[in-house]
């Protein structure tokens, strides 16, 4: 064999070993930003579907879905009459936790709309939110859950409380993203 043919040998297996290195380097590179960006939300995506592949697709068709939004923070007079909305069903929940938990959730579907979220069926809303909100969709979900079990009659008041609770989670992030991303961005 001549030296020419065993150096292009050599360089060929040389670029197949940095090709595989660059594809593994790549696809870890991924799963932390997709782990980093998502929380606990990846994990819960990794149980459901299965796998961490069909995780991770799923978890960037969220993203591209949601990037297709347009996302946009609430003006003061929104967040201010979404405030005092929010403050009379939590007030109303003394007299009426029914009532009060079904316009709690009707209220984070406006807010959600409002801002620019797809406001199409539960599964659909939550995982949207999970792109942006992915520490406090869990509550979004729990509450959901609650309220689907109060409507055949199996939710107690004090699971209806929690509901509220777990609503208010989710409302308060979505009505005061622009304070908190102004505390990140001065380092608060």
């Amino acid at each position: 064999m001549s030296t020419f043919t065993l150096v292009v040998i050599i360089g060929l297996i040389l670029i197949g070993i940095v090709g595989i290195a660059a594809a593994i380097f790549l696809k870890k590179h991924k799963t932390e930003r997709l782990q980093t960006r998502f929380g606990p939300e990846y994990a819960r995506a990794v149980e459901e579907s299965g796998g961490r592949r069909k995780a991770e697709a799923g978890l960037e068709k969220r993203e591209k879905r949601v990037k297709g939004f347009a996302i946009r923070p609430l003006a003061a007079s929104d967040r201010e009459r979404y405030l005092a909305s929010w403050r009379k069903v939590q007030a109303e929940f003394v007299d009426d936790p029914n009532k009060s938990v079904t316009q709690a959730d009707q209220l984070l579907g406006d807010v959600m709309s409002t801002r620019g979220y797809s406001v199409s069926e539960f599964e659909q809303r939550s995982a949207d939110i999970s792109v942006d909100h992915p520490l406090v969709v869990e509550n979004y979900r729990a509450a959901h859950e609650i309220a689907v079990r109060h409507a055949s009659g199996l939710a107690s008041t004090e699971d209806l409380r929690q509901a509220m609770i777990h609503y208010r989670t989710l409302f308060d992030e979505l009505v005061s993203e622009p304070e908190l991303a102004r505390a990140k961005a001065a380092g608060v």
